[in-house]
């Protein structure tokens, strides 16, 4: 199939160098236009820092600068974010950092929930509809994307991690945010099937897709949240989003065809390659090589991850999974936010990230705001290792103010209200 993955070693002193060398090794130049707008798709896993979780600052920085220094025009590149009911992106993009480099640069920042027109995805693909797997059955009245992506480039900004759902997560997965814009929670169920089902939309609507993927903090366990942070110093890119997944799955130490079904289901229906025996591997082969060992996610699952499964999955299913299309569902979104910010963040949080945050892709965060960077990357770091700040009343204070968002923004609220507004309109 002609599938490349570019692997590189990197370190804070090159590692804005080497997000040069990487995604011109994966060939992005070839497939992203330089006349059109970029999406720089920005992962947030978790609204608070936690490594591994979501898009590194050096990880935007160094693509950023990549893009200006080959001549792409900073006017068409902007950050690009999606809203979950369970994370706010604002506060994300504050914790992790991300939204200190956009604004360094100058770059647009948009959020697709807050202003933007979204269109009815037939409208948008066509007959390309009728080909879905899943997504016709979970919406039967269909569903809507962001009319911006619509001819514009996107490159996903994901992370080297497992998902509880999917097993791991990076480039596919990425694209679940943006392109469907109320009751995601609703493909939990066929969450395979459905990740094939938005790689076919990126296909047809993106004038170019790319990844590049950030491995120098990597999460092993339940995650995206609550998984055990690693460092392991390496830069994964490519225009193939399957083949990105499967490399990093097989680094990872899963098979990638035998473990992942959104792979293999892509990979069957040929919108990328998930045999790691026909990806040809450019940069450092021993790295891509690597084995991690990693347990996965279903070994040591936490309350809230085991409690997912049985309702998606499980004997939970018949009794409770109905309640998630009805008005009742910000239930599951108010355990969310309670368990996993309330009670895990500051609880368990600071343990599991220690060593990490001692480590110098830790201290370069924690510094972030005084470093200063050269061409290849960050000759400093500072001293100071990265600190929680979210714990205690700090925590729980946050916590509540999400959790009163997560109500007033819960779609199944915010649905009833438009239709309120709607009918007010009309007979005014």
């Amino acid at each position: 199939m002609g599938s490349k993955v570019a692997v590189l070693r990197t370190h804070t002193r090159s590692v804005l160098s080497d997000y040069h060398r990487l995604m011109n090794l994966a060939g992005y130049q070839d497939v992203l236009r330089k006349d059109v707008d970029t999406a720089l798709k920005i992962n947030i896993s978790w609204h608070f820092f936690y490594p591994g979780s979501s898009t590194t600052p050096w990880q935007l920085e160094g693509v950023i600068r990549a893009m200006k220094k080959d001549g792409y025009d900073s006017s068409l590149i902007h950050g690009c974010h999606n809203r979950t009911v369970v994370i706010d992106a604002h506060l994300g993009e504050r914790e992790n950092k991300q939204i200190d480099v956009v604004e360094a640069h100058g770059l647009r920042n948009v959020h697709l929930y807050e202003g933007e027109e979204w269109i009815h995805v037939r409208d948008a693909v066509g007959d390309l509809a009728d080909d879905f797997l899943c997504l016709n059955e979970v919406y039967p009245n269909g569903f809507s994307i962001p009319k911006r992506f619509i001819g514009e480039n996107i490159i996903h900004l994901p992370t080297v991690k497992t998902h509880v759902f999917t097993t791991t997560t990076g480039a596919m997965k990425n694209a679940f945010g943006g392109l469907l814009n109320e009751h995601r929670h609703w493909t939990h169920p066929v969450i395979h099937e459905t990740l094939v089902d938005l790689l076919m939309i990126q296909k047809k609507v993106h004038s170019g897709v790319f990844a590049v993927m950030d491995g120098t903090f990597v999460g092993d366990g339940p995650g995206p949240r609550c998984m055990v942070p690693y460092v392991k110093d390496v830069l994964l890119a490519s225009d193939d989003q399957v083949a990105i997944d499967a490399v990093a799955a097989k680094m990872m130490g899963f098979d990638p065809l035998q473990d992942i079904k959104f792979l293999r289901l892509a990979h069957e229906r040929g919108l990328g390659c998930g045999d790691v025996r026909d990806i040809e591997i450019v940069g450092d082969e021993a790295a891509a090589a690597e084995n991690w060992h990693f347990v996965g996610p279903f070994k040591k699952m936490t309350f809230a991850s085991r409690m997912q499964h049985k309702i998606y999955w499980g004997p939970l299913k018949k009794p409770i999974e109905w309640s998630l299309k009805t008005v009742l569902a910000p239930w599951a979104y108010l355990a969310s936010v309670t368990y996993h910010d309330m009670l895990w963040y500051p609880l368990v949080a600071r343990t599991k990230m220690k060593d990490v945050l001692e480590s110098a892709w830790g201290r370069l965060f924690s510094n972030w705001e005084n470093v200063r960077a050269d061409e290849q990357g960050y000759a400093s770091v500072g001293e100071e290792a990265a600190e929680i700040q979210r714990t205690g009343v700090r925590a729980f204070l946050t916590s509540l103010k999400i959790l009163v968002t997560c109500l007033l923004e819960a779609p199944e609220f915010t649905a009833r209200r438009r239709t309120r507004e709607l009918r007010d309109r009309s007979t005014s």
